[in-house]
């Protein structure tokens, strides 16, 4: 019989699912299975910290569909447990792997390092157990590669993070090569879906032909639900007015006539307020309400009106079940065989009036005089005209994240912007794992060559995560980070605390970080304050077309928001002083 080292297997395996790069932080009881990370293939990231590494990783992720990370056990596993928490929260497929003590020092309760110095060991799996979507500690050689492949096929079908425990003495132990020869895969679906996804697509089909003021709202969870491009085909189809949420925004293309933006709530246009009101049909793929995603609840489309595709089944207006067992990708394939495109589209004109609101980019000709200072109430509909096909856009917890939601995205971005977990900081490693992941797809020969990882980010969640520039510049990525200075946490600011001091940063010396953490002396960075120089800088072709890590410090003032609910916020608190 044919065998295969533990961790060999365990890499083949990743590698098999489109895993290409490993991020982590070597710690003793992990240090022999990364012996085998690059003789199987696979590239070594080592990132500054844990929690860094975790957010890498869930930008890779996000990107590839799967990654993986690899920590110590205790210290460095509960390091990253907050980036594993906010994967779990916002559908990223993340495989923690996690070097643990021998079986024997398990076994026989000893007191060693990176434990409670109780001999219980279990603690750190308990935690993760919450966070992830399927654990396993290996243990007996004789069931290990089973239960590798029965976790790793837990985070496809979720898309959410799982955890994996590896005993350094099983790292070299001997297992079947028998299974690697069987693809990890989602499960077939049974003959009788099929048969009631019709059922279901019919009930949906008539709702679709009796309606008169429709509208479409995309959200985040359509990407782990795997209907992206089901979504896509059926709004060219209907061409009803759509809208996304921060979370569903950059999964469907934004430059067809019938988009619209974000939906803002009571935030938004009154226009759209006014027509949203009055829709009797909404059609809502992969909802994902939380309060931030929703604007307090206020985008949230009215239940008795809505039909909603979600990872538990298709929920129908107000019906008190939902009808489960039916995955909606099976739905939305028997809908799209089915569908009338004439009579779904009959309501075109009536769903569409005149002069409902939608994004566009701000002008050149539409700024204030040149030397005026830059405000958020144009910045991020003006800086758009900086993206381009095929980037990747992300805007960080706090007014940039806020901002990026304005910006009209061209074909084929990716976007990430806070969502519900909202941990300053993790955008900017993130950034290093999503670029990473690009670079990775190009070298396939996706048609994304020249993309580039955008990255907007404030001064205070900047100093959370700095180190990880390091990591972009050694891998020598092609990432573009936008530092917006307004001397502290505006977004914290604008919600309470207005004039306190703990809401100010240290003022750093930001333009001098890529240098610190080793990037080459002719690196490009710059700075803006004025309309005439942010334009100068977005026009620089060492900006524009260069290569790996290039910076830009955009100067704001203190209380300057992007409009809408954070602006929003900050009067209210100003009427009450």
């Amino acid at each position: 019989m044919a065998t295969i080292k533990l961790a060999d297997y365990l890499f083949t395996r990743l590698r098999q699912l489109g895993v290409e790069s490993v991020h982590g932080v070597p710690g003793d009881y992990n240090l022999e299975l990364l012996d085998y990370v690059e003789p199987a293939g696979l590239q070594w990231v080592g990132n500054a910290n844990e929690l860094n590494a975790a957010y890498a990783a869930d930008g890779y992720g996000r990107i590839k569909g799967i990654s993986a990370v690899v920590t110590t056990f205790g210290v460095g596993e509960l390091s990253a447990i907050n980036a594993i928490a906010g994967a779990y929260t916002e559908f990223s497929p993340i495989v923690h792997i996690v070097g643990v003590p021998s079986r024997t020092a398990q076994d026989t309760r000893a007191h060693v390092h990176h434990t409670f110095n109780d001999g219980e060991y279990g603690r750190f799996a308990q935690m993760h157990a919450h966070v992830t979507a399927a654990q396993t500690r290996l243990y007996d050689p004789q069931t290990s590669a089973e239960q590798i492949d029965s976790v790793l096929q837990q985070c496809l079908i979720h898309h959410r993070p799982v955890y994996l425990q590896v005993p350094v003495d099983l790292v070299a132990v001997p297992l079947s090569t028998e299974r690697l020869a069987i693809p990890i895969t989602l499960p077939p679906l049974l003959p009788s879906v099929a048969a009631t996804a019709d059922v279901i697509a019919k009930r949906i089909l008539d709702a679709i032909y009796a309606a008169k003021q429709p509208y479409v709202l995309i959200d985040g969870e359509i990407r782990p639900l795997g209907i992206v491009e089901e979504v896509q085909t059926f709004l060219d189809i209907v061409q009803w007015p759509t809208f996304v949420t921060p979370f569903g925004k950059g999964l469907v293309a934004e430059g067809r006539p019938y988009f619209h933006g974000i939906e803002k709530g009571k935030f938004g246009e009154v226009s759209v307020q006014n027509f949203i009101t009055n829709a009797d049909l909404v059609l809502d793929f992969g909802p994902h309400n939380s309060s931030t995603n929703t604007f307090y609840h206020t985008s949230t489309p009215k239940a008795d009106v809505t039909i909603s595709f979600t990872p538990q089944g298709t929920q129908f207006r107000t019906e008190p079940e939902i009808v489960r067992d039916v995955p909606v990708k099976a739905v939305l394939k028997s809908l799209l065989k089915e569908i009338d495109a004439k009579r779904s589209s009959s309501v075109y004109s009536n769903a569409y009036p005149a002069g409902l609101a939608r994004d566009q980019i701000v002008s050149v000709n539409e700024l204030p005089a040149p030397d005026s200072i830059i405000t958020q109430d144009k910045l991020w509909r003006f800086a758009a005209h900086f993206l381009r096909e095929d980037d990747i856009v992300m805007g960080e917890t706090g007014t940039a994240g806020y901002g990026v939601r304005e910006m009209l995205l061209p074909a084929r971005a990716r976007f990430f912007t806070p969502v519900t977990w909202l941990s300053i900081g993790y955008m900017l490693p993130a950034a290093q794992g999503a670029a990473l992941a690009k670079l990775e797809q190009q070298k396939l020969g996706a048609q994304e060559s020249g993309a580039r990882t955008i990255l907007f980010i404030g001064d205070g969640s900047f100093q959370m995560t700095a180190q990880e520039l390091s990591t972009i510049i050694r891998l020598n990525l092609n990432v573009i980070v936008f530092l917006v200075n307004n001397n502290g946490y505006t977004i914290e600011r604008c919600i309470h605390g207005r004039k306190q001091g703990y809401n100010d940063v240290a003022n750093w010396r930001y333009l001098e970080a890529p240098s610190f953490f080793g990037a080459d002396k002719d690196a490009f960075v710059s700075s803006a304050r004025t309309w005439g120089e942010l334009q100068a800088v977005l026009q620089d072709d060492r900006l524009v077309n260069g290569k790996g890590l290039r910076m830009v410090e955009i100067h704001l003032e203190v209380e300057d928001a992007p409009l809408g609910n954070l602006r929003h916020l900050l009067e209210m608190q100003k009427g009450r002083e």
